[in-house]
């Protein structure tokens, strides 16, 4: 195996598949998944394999990384002419590193996304940014047996001013997280986000440690709570509390069930030197604090919910739906006469439409009438295939209510 290759090139024989459906069109306009039920047959082969995608007629299509085990059998690098070789790579880097300081020119903003798989060309590859610090996640095992980190390290040491680069597998992987490169200065890390100080925890924290993805819906909720009571329900470390204190609300407060979160979101309170007295963090589960507060009577004058994916997979969607409903009904019961009501999910397979269906029968159901005043999602520094709108996960859609 050659060390200095951005992947495994030497580990495995490429894998020769061939297709039984017709994916031409969607591969070359840029879908990037080729589903396993799509091949005539699946080669035994180690997960991360290169692979070479023919179509039904034998042409050359397609290459990309393999598992076997996943219905996602082909993660699609490069099709037709175009190589597949560390060149391609290193340009798909340097293009995603352009891209992300092109959108954070001029501004006080030091953690952001820098690579984000798909959306870069780059497969099952994210890393995130906190400051000096570089977070490295794979999605699935093709992914993992594919890239090889400790030159990716490098090159992010040497191109993207980071001093110490850290891997953090995902919840459901046996192993630990390592240090590729450098020393972490702890476990805990600060950074700032549009001038906003936060601390977070890249090695036991959440995903890789802070929800980056939210950062211009932060912003808007920053923009609107000036002068009004808020609440930010699964708060995890208090980023829409931040903002909504510095934005001038009278009174914030965030709700969590894990305790960490609730002392982290305090600690980020008190970084940007907001008072004390000024938030109030609980530590409860959603659905029971809604219930309990609205039997107090009482209300808010802007209510974030943010809650963690309630669909992983496609056979979820039904609960979820259901469950989705449950929980923004609740939070729309302790509303003042006239409320601004964030409401967002991160559930990929919850499509857009699909959420705009679950708020419009919550607030049926809590007997509510709400206007849009806008819809969201990620942001720039979390692209997606323009083929491939699975990978539009994240939805904000922020309500006027009475």
């Amino acid at each position: 195996m050659n060390p200095a290759s951005f992947f495994h090139a030497d580990r495995n024989e490429p894998v020769k598949l061939k297709l039984k459906r017709d994916r031409t069109r969607s591969i070359k306009q840029g879908y990037p998944w080729i589903y396993a039920d799509c091949f005539t047959d699946l080669p035994v082969a180690p997960a991360g394999s290169r692979a070479i995608v023919k179509d039904r007629d034998g042409t050359l299509l397609a290459f990309g990384l393999y598992d076997p085990q996943s219905p996602l059998a082909v993660r699609v690098l490069a099709i037709e002419n175009e190589r597949l070789d560390d060149q391609l790579i290193a340009t798909r880097l340097k293009q995603a590193l352009d891209l992300r300081r092109a959108l954070f020119k001029g501004q006080k903003t030091t953690g952001f996304r820098l690579l984000n798989g798909e959306g870069d060309g780059l497969p099952g590859l994210v890393c995130d940014i906190y400051g000096t610090h570089a977070v490295i996640r794979l999605d699935g095992a093709g992914p993992l047996g594919f890239w090889n980190l400790d030159t990716i390290a490098i090159w992010l040491k040497e191109n993207a001013s980071v001093t110490a680069v850290f891997y953090k597998p995902r919840n459901d992987d046996k192993e630990s997280g390592r240090v590729l490169l450098g020393e972490l200065t702890g476990p805990v890390v600060e950074f700032q986000e549009n001038g906003v100080r936060f601390k977070a925890d890249i090695v036991a924290g959440q995903k890789s440690g802070f929800f980056l993805d939210q950062r211009e819906n932060r912003a808007r909720i920053g923009l609107l709570s000036g002068g009004l009571s808020v609440l930010n329900i699964f708060g995890y470390t208090g980023g829409f509390s931040v903002y909504a204190g510095l934005g001038g609300a009278t009174q914030v407060t965030t709700v969590d069930i894990a305790k960490p979160a609730i002392a982290a979101a305090n600690e980020n309170w008190a970084l940007n030197n907001l008072p004390p007295a000024q938030h109030n963090g609980v530590v409860a589960d959603a659905f029971e604090f809604l219930a309990a507060a609205r039997a107090e009577k009482k209300s808010w004058d802007l209510i974030v919910v943010d809650p963690p994916s309630f669909a992983p997979a496609e056979r979820h969607v039904e609960k979820a739906k259901e469950s989705y409903q449950v929980l923004f009904s609740a939070a729309l019961s302790v509303t003042s006469d006239e409320s601004i009501v964030a409401l967002s999910s991160c559930s990929s397979h919850i499509s857009p439409a699909m959420f705009l269906e679950i708020c419009e029968a919550a607030v049926s159901k809590a007997r509510k009438r709400a206007t849009v005043l806008s819809i969201s999602g990620q942001p720039e520094d979390h692209p997606f295939p323009l083929a491939c709108t699975e990978l539009q996960y994240l939805k904000f859609v922020l309500l006027r209510v009475r």
